[in-house]
């Protein structure tokens, strides 16, 4: 059979023996030791009909659920066009500045496992409306046709590449390893891979999903239907499609944030079609020249049309992405490494860039105190340390305050007395950076801009992964 994605002439054709069928996929929503539920219609649990409001427990190692005992549940809806269910109380925005609780409903299964001392509620249902899902809680629904439509097929292809994946690392036996620790030296990085009996979480740690939460509209529903079943593909494989909000200028490659395997469509580029070069930005004076200049780039721009295209509410609590920049004093920043690493440095005297990105994002930083000094990476692992969620990008460059002098007007007068007497210890570090997330893959405001411009999906997909061809496989 041979399959070509009609909307595009230069779409290559392909030959598949076996056609797949539409996938499912397994959420992991939310984790505790109670959790409340509601079932909205007919569930079928073990041959009986349950309905209406529930509640299960951890006790002793298993669930318990009405005075009784079990391994794991599975709540089947009874009639699938109309029935779902709603969780109380799930968390959005974990460990973002935006964090918070909100009831949300899903259609599909719902099943409950146990994972360590909590229970885990699981949603399972079709890959096409859980994208329906992901894209009306990822984007707005005043976006473009045509970046809706790049978001659906990057959204299939990464949830598909993840399924792959974790079935080929099962099946050779093999240890995966994100983490490699010494005395001296931190280097780890988070990945889907966190998740061993469910395909993926519901959290901006995968992919952003709050069931039928945030209403699908009309055109969120035709970007899904209208790119079925197509995706990224390079080399008869599909493309582990990253993307974040806005890449700063430079897309960065895939193995400065993850495990140190280059993909081909993840390399870099300007965001720029009248733009090409691309200074050296792995060294460091190229770097700060870069971060601190505004350079042309689609994701350059304060457009809130565009950027309310991208942003739903919560994060449009965030205004300065592009360029931005962020101060410590001396004791919220030592205060802050502690908190969030559990590691004492005593004072910061420093932090040092040791490597860097295609993107000028930092892979590797050294923290340098009065008790003692210690290199960190990847990028999440050095945006988590340096802030109360997480640090915009790990693209910046650092400012040291030496003179007590030069502390501005907001700085409290217990500062300047806790510092005095610390003579060539910083009493401010500034911090200004470039990008908004780890900038592999799609730029998410970069793409709304170009589908502003009149640029299809299917050119602002092979903008963003170069090579990668768009394949219906079902």
């Amino acid at each position: 059979m041979y399959l070509r994605r009609g909307a595009v002439g230069y779409c290559k054709q392909i030959k598949i023996n076996n056609v797949m069928e539409e996938p499912k996929v397994s959420v992991g929503v939310m984790s505790g030791k109670r959790i409340e539920f509601v079932l909205n219609g007919p569930h079928s649990f073990q041959g009986d009909k349950s309905e209406g409001r529930q509640v299960v427990n951890f006790s002793h190692g298993k669930i318990e659920f009405r005075g009784r005992m079990f391994n794991e549940l599975l709540f089947v809806p009874m009639e699938q066009t109309s029935a779902s269910f709603k969780l109380r109380d799930v968390t959005i925005g974990i460990n973002f500045h935006w964090e918070r609780k909100e009831d949300q409903i899903f259609k599909g299964e719902l099943k409950f496992i146990v994972e360590g001392v909590s229970v885990t509620a699981i949603n399972i249902l079709g890959v096409e409306e859980y994208l329906k899902s992901v894209i009306s809680s990822e984007m707005s629904a005043t976006a473009s046709l045509e970046l809706l439509k790049a978001h659906a097929v990057i959204s299939r292809s990464w949830l598909l590449a993840q399924i792959n994946k974790s079935k080929e690392l099962k099946d050779s036996h093999t240890g995966y390893n994100t983490m490699f620790e010494t005395e001296d030296e931190l280097v780890k990085w988070y990945d889907r891979e966190d998740h061993i009996r469910f395909d993926i979480c519901a959290d901006d740690h995968c992919q952003r999903y709050q069931g039928i939460t945030r209403s699908s509209t009309e055109i969120v529903k035709l970007a899904v239907e209208q790119t079925r079943g197509e995706l990224l593909m390079y080399d008869g494989k599909i493309c582990d499609a990253r993307y974040s909000k806005s890449c700063g200028g430079v897309f960065e490659e895939f193995q400065n944030c993850w495990e140190s395997q280059p993909h081909p469509y993840l390399v870099k580029k300007r965001d720029s079609k009248k733009e090409t070069f691309i200074p050296d930005l792995t060294k460091e004076e190229e770097a700060e020249k870069w971060i601190l200049s505004y350079p042309d780039s689609f994701c350059n721009t304060s457009d809130k049309e565009v950027l309310s295209q991208v942003l739903n509410n919560y994060d449009q609590e965030t205004v300065n992405f592009y360029r931005w920049k962020v101060e410590y004093s001396q004791k919220e920043l030592s205060a802050l490494i502690y908190k969030r690493s559990g590691v004492d440095y005593g004072d910061i005297l420093d932090l040092l860039p040791v490597e860097r990105g295609t993107s000028g994002r930092l892979v590797k930083l050294k923290i340098v105190g009065t008790k003692r000094s210690r290199t960190i990476g990847k990028e999440l692992e050095i945006r988590r340390t340096l802030s109360e969620s997480h640090l915009y990008s790990s693209a910046f460059v650092v400012e040291k305050v030496l003179d007590k002098s030069e502390k501005d007007d907001e700085s409290n007068t217990s500062d300047r007395e806790d510092n005095s007497d610390k003579k060539g210890i910083p009493v401010k570090f500034i911090l200004r950076g470039a990008g908004w997330g780890h900038g592999v893959g799609l730029c998410q405001i970069g793409a709304a801009v170009m589908g502003e411009r009149g640029f299809g999906y299917d050119r602002i997909l092979t903008h963003y992964f170069t090579g990668a061809e768009i394949v219906k496989l079902y």
